[in-house]
């Protein structure tokens, strides 16, 4: 089982972006999330002449389960 923490973000060109830390910390604080997602906006951090964060869009953790079956 692998679990990742998802950022997402708008950017300034309307489009969606997302940023994933596998294994985070349980449980998530999202006040922390919510505070690290305004400050990579307000400073601009993953900024490129072509676009830049905007907004935040969602957080989500997701759970992946990989079975893997012998052949």
């Amino acid at each position: 089982m692998s679990k990742t923490l998802e950022m997402v973000f708008t950017m300034d060109n309307s489009k969606s972006t997302t940023i994933s830390i596998d294994q985070p910390k349980e449980p998530v604080d999202i006040d922390t999330v919510k505070a690290v997602m305004d400050t990579l906006i307000a400073q601009a951090i993953f900024s490129s002449s072509a676009s830049k964060f905007v907004a935040k869009k969602a957080v989500r953790v997701v759970d992946r389960t990989i079975q893997e079956y012998s052949i």
